[in-house]
């Protein structure tokens, strides 16, 4: 795993494992898998064990050989070692589908010989981390002077790549610059797994089967087609690979040849990788042009009900509501449609998000994710911290506070789902009813004095 993206992927509102690829992405690339070791306390992070014969890892760390915590019954022990023993009869199984793609016999035969389950899989999938960081944290983490001297030396090494890129498909040089840092410490950092190996496990053992079937196939067909070789596919328990992190299924949609040599390669041809990382963004709608959003000063005895991603308005409405911009200047577009985010309820600055962090976001569905690549991007490009200073004297709620939490919320009926500790629209709404009901500012914030008005202290 990345030690830059080895952060919780969901700091502002925690997802659940598979924010571990995530949802592998479902389908998308997946960046936010890497984040669960700073961000969540003691749990270990994944071995960087030598591959041994067909990509298997020699010293890895082992399988804890207990169930797993989702309670999902493929993930009990018992049906982890059923389906490990059964796992050569799988892979052969997936000739059919491999030969409907067109994969050679010879090649199937080839990068599949030899593979064995990595079972430590299981637990780093079923994780479910105690601890995040708040994101404040997460950002000093991850923008800071050292990545962004790299960005700076990345950004004028491969200028003549990124003006090419830059106008072929018009997106900025600065958020792809970002991505690749904090995906990968600018390539020094991108894991040592198999994805072979870790596709097939997954595609074999565990409680998501289907969807790793794909991404293993879509991985023998990168091979089969010559973009890249085994040992360039190297990266994160879940499948992700490459400077920019992509899931094979991303690579297949997204990957170009950048400059004209017949291979996508995405690992180590700078070319390619700005190409495609770019491509990604394009196809999901970035804006030429435009940025990713506002620091906003939000005024004192705003209605925080209308901090939420459902409810865009034009920046024109926000500023008669009182909203400005941070540094005093003018918003350059006020036709534009954004919506308000408070990531640290009304103690903290507020963001007007336009379209473009929509677009960073279906990179990575976490919201802090998304600050983090747009922030770091202004950065490179000569902007300054943000302004206004957070609440850094709030700690982040444990999981089994968060829990606690939407369990308190559910006695008093204001929380109709199903407590889990991962905090999403629902609990955020919750949090703000129950702030309102009792005067407080209905920020959604959940800060250790909402815990403690609940508790009824």
């Amino acid at each position: 795993m990345t030690g830059a993206t080895m952060l919780a992927a969901a700091l502002l509102f925690p997802m659940s494992a598979q924010a571990q690829g995530q949802q592998a992405q479902q389908g998308q690339n997946s960046l936010s898998n890497l984040f669960s070791g700073i961000f969540s306390g003691p749990n270990p992070a994944p071995s960087q064990a030598a591959p041994g014969p067909g990509g298997a890892q020699t010293g890895a760390q082992p399988w804890s050989g207990e169930d797993g915590a989702s309670g999902h019954p493929l993930m009990t022990a018992a049906a982890i070692r059923e389906a490990a023993g059964n796992f050569d009869n799988c892979v052969a199984g997936m000739w059919p589908d491999a030969a409907r793609r067109n994969i050679t016999q010879e090649n199937f035969q080839r990068f599949t010989a030899g593979l064995s389950p990595d079972l430590r899989i299981m637990d780093l999938m079923d994780s479910q981390p105690e601890f995040s960081k708040s994101i404040w944290d997460y950002l000093d983490i991850l923008v800071n002077d050292n990545r962004l001297a790299k960005g700076k030396e990345v950004l004028a090494r491969y200028k003549a790549q990124f003006d090419a890129t830059e106008k072929a498909y018009g997106v900025d040089r600065y958020i792809i610059a970002a991505i690749w840092g904090i995906e990968s410490n600018y390539s020094t950092q991108m894991g040592d797994r198999s994805v072979l190996q870790s596709t097939a496990t997954l595609a074999c053992v565990g409680r998501r089967q289907a969807y790793f079937k794909d991404e293993f196939l879509s991985a023998l067909e990168i091979l089969n087609r010559g973009d890249l070789r085994p040992e360039q596919m190297r990266g994160s328990w879940a499948g992700a690979f490459g400077p920019t992190q992509f899931m094979p299924t991303a690579f297949k949609r997204f990957a170009v040849d950048g400059d004209g040599d017949g291979r996508r390669d995405v690992v180590d041809n700078a070319s390619d990788l700005i190409a495609s990382t770019a491509n990604n963004l394009k196809k999901d709608g970035w804006q030429s042009g435009q940025t990713w959003g506002f620091e906003v000063l939000v005024p004192e005895g705003f209605n925080y009900m209308l901090a939420d991603r459902a409810k865009a308005m034009t920046i024109a409405q926000w500023e008669k509501l009182g909203l400005k911009r941070a540094t005093n200047q003018p918003f350059p577009h006020p036709a534009e449609k954004a919506y308000l985010l408070a990531p640290a309820g009304a103690q903290g600055p507020g963001f007007l998000m336009l379209q473009n962090f929509r677009v960073i976001m279906k990179y990575n569905p976490a919201e802090a994710y998304a600050m983090a690549i747009g922030h770091f991007a202004d950065r490179l490009r000569g902007g300054q911290p943000f302004v206004q200073p957070w609440p850094r004297q709030e700690r982040e709620l444990s999981r089994t506070e968060r829990l606690e939490l939407q369990q308190l919320l559910v006695q008093r009926g204001f929380y109709k789902g199903t407590p889990d500790g991962q905090f999403g629209g629902q609990t955020r709404d919750a949090l703000r009813n129950f702030q309102a009901s009792i005067g407080a500012p209905a920020d959604g914030f959940a800060s250790s004095d909402v815990l403690d008005r609940l508790r009824g202290r």
